[in-house]
């Protein structure tokens, strides 16, 4: 399901301990910019951070000790910027660089899973225009309904994919900052003293450190006069400069600036899950759609993949959607086990048991979404075999629009015989009984044209 996507690679064990090392340096920037460190500390703790080669395994063991990575991670990037050591975590807590490495980790891979949810839009689009009169059976409990088209499906679950994108793209990830508890004492007593350097926390080198470009919009934007001038003009105190450390660390790390520590709130978290959720389902209904409608006996669509058997030469299994629906009925199980509610400032347990439940939420999805990128490119679509499905019960696909001309008590009798349908024969054309099914479908289209063109 998601072996050998782009997602695997970017919430890897090697990912994660990047994040961490990227949120380390991140946090030493900001800090140098706010005058609290030397910008020579900086420099030296981001090319350890940079340069850090991390035994993962072993890692993983340490951390046993103190139920997280970040206790033998920090004490590694100590001793490889050994001349800077005393400048390396300050003011912050474990949970401040997982948080924050885990946003960073969910951001890389959303810009992903968004990629190819765009390319799935994308085909879905093609085929909602490509076949808006191809007339087929639409079905209700299993069993043929009425007509309708192969383009309003597809239109369909390209509203579907685009509900869930819009979901993923607007979950905001900031970054997490508060210290032992969430005050920032430790912060705003480093902030006390005088700016380390000669420049001003918003001086030259400020500007000399570029930051990420945001992921989204409002990330990493600072509240103009907040903490960066003080109040009413006056110098800023220690806690105002302790809150622009930690604009400026959003600002580093390309994500959203957060109005409070969220560490013991997780409803970033849960929300970050739905949306992942919302995706893995949107994804699962195309998958369940394609199985049923390649079925042989329905022959509809087909999958570009071999799909081949093991044991059964002549078949073509629709395994790419097989995948899919894999995926999204495993993702809102693991969704339900993010954000569980924490004691008090720091959650014994709770905290720990999202680590892997968002990895394998970002990964499922990830491998979703890029497999339904290559089964909807590749979808192949019979309207004959369509056409002649909806013809299978002799017209009587279209039962509710004879009862409006025939009147019900007739239609009954008439139902109850077998062989033809005694009807008039325009009646009895599937193709004349679509309702609004073309214009929903250019509803559709039109949406999708009009967001693709103010993008």
């Amino acid at each position: 399901m998601r072996a050998g996507v782009r997602v695997e690679e970017l919430t890897s064990d090697q990912a994660w301990v990047r994040a961490m090392l990227d949120a380390e340096a991140a946090l030493t920037r900001a800090q140098a910019r706010a005058g609290l460190v030397p910008e020579e500390a900086a420099a030296l703790i981001g090319r350890a951070a940079a340069e850090l080669d991390v035994d993962v395994p072993a890692l993983a063991r340490r951390a046993r000790r103190s139920a997280n990575p970040v206790v033998p991670l920090v004490s590694d990037l100590r001793v490889a910027a050994a001349a800077a050591a005393s400048h390396v975590h300050l003011g912050a807590t474990s949970q401040d660089i997982l948080d924050t490495a885990a946003m960073l980790v969910a951001r890389r891979a959303s810009e992903a899973i968004l990629a190819d949810l765009d390319a799935v839009a994308a085909s879905l689009a093609g085929l909602a225009e490509r076949h808006r009169t191809t007339v087929m059976a639409a079905r209700t409990l299993g069993q043929q309904a009425v007509p309708t088209t192969f383009g309003l499906k597809a239109a369909t679950w390209l509203a579907g994919v685009l509900r869930a994108r819009d979901r993923l793209a607007a979950v905001p990830l900031p970054a997490q900052l508060g210290g032992a508890a969430g005050t920032l004492s430790a912060l705003t007593e480093a902030a006390e003293g005088p700016p380390t350097s000669a420049q001003s926390p918003e001086g030259a080198g400020a500007a000399e450190t570029p930051s990420p470009t945001p992921h989204q919009p409002g990330e990493g934007r600072t509240r103009e006069g907040r903490a960066a001038s003080g109040v009413g003009g006056h110098p800023p105190s220690a806690g105002e400069r302790a809150l622009r450390v930690v604009e400026l660390f959003a600002q580093e790390t390309g994500l959203v600036a957060p109005e409070i520590p969220w560490h013991a709130e997780r409803s970033v978290v849960a929300d970050l899950g739905a949306a992942l959720a919302g995706v893995s389902t949107a994804l699962g209904k195309i998958a369940a759609d394609v199985v049923l409608m390649s079925q042989t006996e329905v022959g509809e669509v087909a999958e570009a993949s071999p799909g081949g058997s093991s044991a059964m030469p002549h078949k073509r299994n629709p395994a790419l959607s097989v995948l899919i629906r894999a995926a999204s009925l495993q993702v809102p199980v693991y969704a339900q086990a993010l954000a569980q509610v924490g004691e008090h400032e720091r959650a014994a347990g709770a905290w720990q048991a999202e680590w892997s439940p968002l990895r394998e939420c970002l990964r499922l999805t990830g491998g979703a979404a890029e497999t339904a990128a290559e089964l909807t490119a590749g979808l192949q679509v019979f309207p004959g075999q369509m056409r002649a499905n909806a013809g299978l019960t002799g017209g009587r696909i279209v039962s509710e629009r004879l009862a409006a001309h025939l009147g019900r008590d007739a239609l009954t009798g008439t139902l109850r015989r077998d062989g033809p349908l005694d009807a008039p024969a325009d009646l009895l054309d599937p193709s004349g009984y679509l309702g609004a099914a073309p214009a929903l479908t250019d509803r559709v289209l039109a949406a999708y044209r009009d967001r693709e063109g103010h993008q």
